[in-house]
């Protein structure tokens, strides 16, 4: 597929603003390990293949199993994901998905149980950013397959 702009030439400072709210996210104190399932989650809700591309790289970089990364749509049902990481996989998932069903109470409670209010703020921050990248690159097309991570994440 063919894309149809470069949106960070288009409106650098559209993009910069998105890159601050990462910038924040990758600093706000939350696991790196459980922020990546976070975004492969949403990415896959989204279907937006330039995102699962890059951050089952970054993934993979960081140590992540790829038996982790393949199982992820199926998570409810494998065990080899922490009570925190199942709180933060649904969070994911019912914030992604907010115009199908509100949030619950049951599963704010869940996640509070697991996360302190800075970091379930945090968190949702973090599905806000992955949602709002994966519009863009959905939208115009991001090239799936050329991302590659950085030096540093290997």
């Amino acid at each position: 597929m063919e894309s149809r702009m470069n949106y960070a030439q288009a409106s650098p400072g559209a993009v910069q603003a998105m890159l601050q709210l990462e910038g924040y996210v990758r600093e706000c104190g939350l696991e790196r390990s459980l922020l990546e399932l976070v975004r492969m989650r949403a990415s896959q809700i989204n279907r937006c293949g330039y995102c699962l591309d890059m951050h089952s790289k970054d993934a993979r970089a960081a140590g992540e199993s790829e038996q982790r990364l393949y199982v992820l749509p199926a998570w409810r049902e494998a065990p080899f994901y922490s009570e925190r990481e199942r709180a933060a996989l649904a969070w994911t998932e019912a914030v992604s998905a907010i115009s199908v069903e509100d949030v619950s109470d049951e599963l704010y409670q869940a996640a509070r149980a697991q996360f302190s209010k800075k970091e379930l703020m945090d968190l949702t921050m973090a599905v806000i950013a992955i949602n709002g990248w994966n519009r863009l690159s959905i939208a115009f097309r991001a090239e799936v397959g050329s991302y590659q991570p950085p030096a540093a994440a290997r």
